[in-house]
């Protein structure tokens, strides 16, 4: 074989194998299987969160049952019994099931209630802002989560944000509420209870994932054991609020209360928000946060069409204008604090060479 085919051959495997191939249990992974479980694990979260929302927006979307903290509360009640069944067949079958062992403490169950509280308020406001402003409109409803970040961060945390951030948080609250807001409206399909729940859900996504961060070491900074405890600090802070707000009444008086389609829907719907934690934490494992949220950002967008086509709605342009500006804003806010935190961890390590070089080393 001559030095040109082995130039060529050469070539064709970097291509293949890639540069920096990954060795995992011994063997090297290819380039190709690499795209193809990268672009499996980024489907299966795309398809999950979709499915999610849509079902979620067809069990709260019923005028028959109006009843959103009872929907919420069985779907937590699901997740702490797959929290159950998953620990159980991690016992059973070690090698083919990973799941941390799980059993209730009641003193970490009190260490993590603050957080429960937040939980709640974030899934409860979450789901009433998709009950009155529909999948559609949800994205752009949902879009100051990333506001709330910054302010939040500031407010709690002592955290300043650049102005390159600031300016893609201005793009956000101008196609939200400027466009956004407006142009709901102009359409006459405007629920602004919806828009307040929505303003409330962003909060409290913002407030979830600061207060996470403070009680992760509580549960061996396990997302599982976290879910465990949240789940069941929330199912027991549920049934005092679905008295308060009368909703046992509505269960009791609902027509389909024995119907076994219902109450499957429901059960599925838990296994999705159950399912949302794996496979964000999947993808987050096989890309990268920042790619993780890049996706997500894509998966709005998709998810906005999907509505539009299923509602057989008809939009007009500057309806459009305001959730490409919300999804541009938010791409751009992810994009800028990527660079941000690439930029702080590339310092150190610029500072320890200049160290090196000034030593003589």
């Amino acid at each position: 074989m001559n030095r040109t085919q082995l130039k060529r051959s050469k070539i064709l495997r970097m291509a293949l194998v890639g540069s920096d191939s990954a060795e995992q249990n011994g063997k090297t992974e290819t380039f190709l299987l690499r795209a193809l479980k990268i672009a499996s694990v980024v489907a299966l979260y795309w398809f999950v969160s979709i499915t999610m929302v849509f079902l979620n927006n067809h069990l709260l979307g019923s005028h028959e049952l109006n009843a959103p903290l009872f929907v919420t509360f069985f779907q937590c009640l699901v997740s702490v019994g797959l929290c159950w069944a998953m620990n159980l067949l991690s016992a059973l079958c070690p090698g083919l099931v990973d799941f941390p062992s799980v059993r209730f403490d009641l003193k970490v169950s009190r260490e993590v209630l603050p957080l429960s509280v937040v939980f709640i308020a974030m899934i409860t406001f979450n789901n009433l802002c998709l009950k009155h402003l529909g999948v559609a409109f949800y994205t752009v409803g949902r879009s100051l989560s990333t506001v709330f970040n910054v302010l939040l961060s500031y407010l709690i945390l002592k955290q300043t944000t650049s102005l390159y951030a600031l300016f893609c948080c201005g793009i956000i609250l101008g196609g939200c509420f400027w466009l956004g807001v407006d142009q709901e409206g102009a359409q006459g399909t405007l629920s602004w209870s919806g828009i307040v729940y929505g303003v409330l859900a962003s909060m409290f996504v913002s407030l979830n994932a600061i207060y996470t961060k403070k009680v992760m070491p509580v549960v061996d900074s396990s997302i599982w054991k976290l879910s465990y405890y949240n789940n069941i600090n929330a199912c027991v802070l549920f049934v005092p609020l679905i008295f308060i707000f009368d909703e046992m009444t509505k269960v009791h008086n609902f027509s389909r209360l024995g119907d076994w389609h219902f109450w499957g829907m429901m059960t599925v719907g838990g296994v999705f928000g159950f399912a949302i934690g794996y496979v964000t934490g999947l993808q987050i494992k096989y890309t990268s946060p920042l790619t993780h949220n890049v996706s997500g950002t894509a998966k709005a967008c998709a998810q906005t069409v999907l509505a539009v086509i299923y509602d057989a709605s008809v939009k007009s342009f500057l309806w459009w204008t305001s959730n490409l500006m919300v999804l541009a804003g938010s791409f751009a806010y992810t994009w800028v604090k990527g660079m941000e935190m690439k930029k702080v961890q590339e310092e150190p390590q610029c500072k320890t060479k200049t160290e090196k070089n000034d030593s003589g080393v």
